[in-house]
């Protein structure tokens, strides 16, 4: 059972919010803030309180909310106010508040807002267990996602990397491969071992054999001394072959043997060398497809295809799209020494449009440009690849994505138009709420319901626009 409180100095107001609840919650009501809690009451999951009672004796937004976490540290704060104190809801939740509410409050609305807090809750509670069950802290960011598909996806890398067991990771380029790779390799218990990359199509044909494999003094023209492998150099720890399909036909039967009898031979060399390696390999093409032409090895493939594992591209899981820009927008901020604080409503519009066919890498690349070129402390149109966007921050190509269900993929359009409509008519009307409603034909609490579910707050259309 959830325990929420309700606090409000309207007496009619409270009795009517705790009448909304799910009667099956533990709800209690308040008329003011105590100086401090009972300990019973800080387990609170919820909070309701209006904007009389989060400003009482003149404090600021930020130590009012403070002083309510010192009472209520499990607590989602969620403010409610008239409309004409709007503005100040706003800002509690920009300083940390969860939502809010304008009265007279809906039975609907609020439902929603509860189901948001569970829905949060349940989140942080994963991340919490991640946190002290498995994922090291470097890690926690990374594998932070809203996406179901990748959700499956890393609950899969986490029974496998404590493992020895050979790993085939398969997605598109730019999925992110080699992070997956050292992800692996970072929660295994050869975390303290070498850990071994090499990509296996950027090396000419003629020096895989000594790279993977190493080669003796006067092997071939050129070897003017012995050179120790990759293999041998990842002994005790992992080895990442990536683009494992270009390898030639000679390098799969010598790569198959040493998974077979953990055993090689230096090029030029006859002594057999023990090694001890996991190995996880990566590749974008169909490897059932090359075994059918002959340029693989069928034998070498099963050997490899122990747990294959694929990476969704990014264009299935749009929802990780603002969390990423957020983390390479602070990545760039600390490499370019630049203060960028956010990127403009409309373009995050266009991008969640985007196909993203170089998936993450691409955006990466895509956000570093605009880093290096904005002027201003948030990322506009103007500093995005005209190929992309066009001057008003429209994709030039939006695709619809067949890749969804069909009523994901129609949720997707409604919400992407509905966005899209909201920022031209707000940036139209400079963030006048009265002009614009009357403009899209509803009621100025209807517009900011709408704007509060797209995220949209009307002091950045006044500053863009001002």
């Amino acid at each position: 059972m959830r325990k929420m409180l309700v606090i409000t100095r309207d007496g009619n107001r409270s009795a009517k919010i705790g009448g909304l609840l799910d009667q099956r919650e533990e709800i209690q009501t308040r008329t003011a803030l105590c100086s401090s809690a009972h300990e019973e009451d800080r387990e609170v999951d919820t909070l309701f309180v209006d904007v009389e009672s989060l400003l009482a004796k003149n404090k600021s937004i930020n130590k009012a909310l403070e002083e309510f976490w010192a009472n209520y540290p499990s607590a989602a704060i969620v403010v409610m106010a008239d409309d004409e104190q709007t503005k100040v809801a706003v800002d509690a939740v920009k300083a940390g508040a969860f939502d809010y509410l304008t009265h007279p409050i809906e039975k609907e609305e609020l439902g929603l807002v509860v189901d948001k807090v569970r829905k949060s809750d349940a989140l942080q509670s994963e991340l919490d267990y991640l946190r002290g069950q498995f994922w090291d802290e470097d890690s926690l960011e990374f594998v932070d996602t809203r996406n179901k598909a990748m959700r499956d996806f890393f609950a899969k890398i986490r029974q496998v990397a404590g493992t020895r067991t050979t790993v085939l990771l398969t997605g598109e380029t730019g999925t992110g491969k080699s992070l997956i790779a050292k992800l692996i390799h970072s929660h295994s218990n050869r975390k303290d071992k070498p850990f071994i990359s090499i990509h296996c199509g950027a090396i000419p044909e003629t020096l895989v054999e000594s790279e993977l494999f190493g080669h003796e003094k006067g092997a071939f023209t050129g070897a003017v001394r012995r050179k120790l492998g990759k293999f041998e150099l990842a002994h005790g720890g992992t080895i990442f072959l990536d683009e494992i399909g270009t390898v030639s036909p000679s390098v799969q039967v010598k790569l198959l043997n040493v998974i077979q009898e953990r055993v090689l031979q230096r090029v030029g060399g006859e002594n057999d060398i023990p090694v001890d390696v996991r190995i996880i390999a990566a590749t974008n093409e169909d490897m059932k497809e090359l075994c059918e032409k002959g340029t693989f090895r069928t034998d070498l493939f099963y050997r490899l295809n122990v747990f294959p594992v694929r990476i969704p591209p990014l264009r299935e899981r749009p929802e990780d799209i603002p969390r990423l820009i957020e983390g390479f927008i602070k990545q760039f901020n600390g490499l370019l020494n630049r203060e960028i604080t956010g990127i403009s409503e409309h373009v995050l519009d266009a991008l969640l449009q985007y196909d993203w066919p170089g998936n993450v890498r691409e955006l990466e690349n895509v956000i570093e440009r605009a880093c290096i070129l904005e002027t201003d402390d948030v990322l506009h149109p103007n500093s995005f690849p005209p190929d992309l966007l066009d001057a008003h921050g429209e994709v030039l190509t939006a695709l619809v994505k067949t890749s969804l269900p069909l009523k994901q993929a129609r949720q997707l359009t409604i919400d992407n138009f509905e966005r899209q409509y909201l920022t031209n008519l707000l940036e139209q009307c400079n963030g006048v709420m009265k002009m614009a409603a009357e403009k899209a034909g509803v009621t100025t609490r209807q517009l900011n319901k709408l704007m509060n579910r797209h995220g949209l707050r009307r002091k950045n259309f006044q500053k863009r626009n001002s």
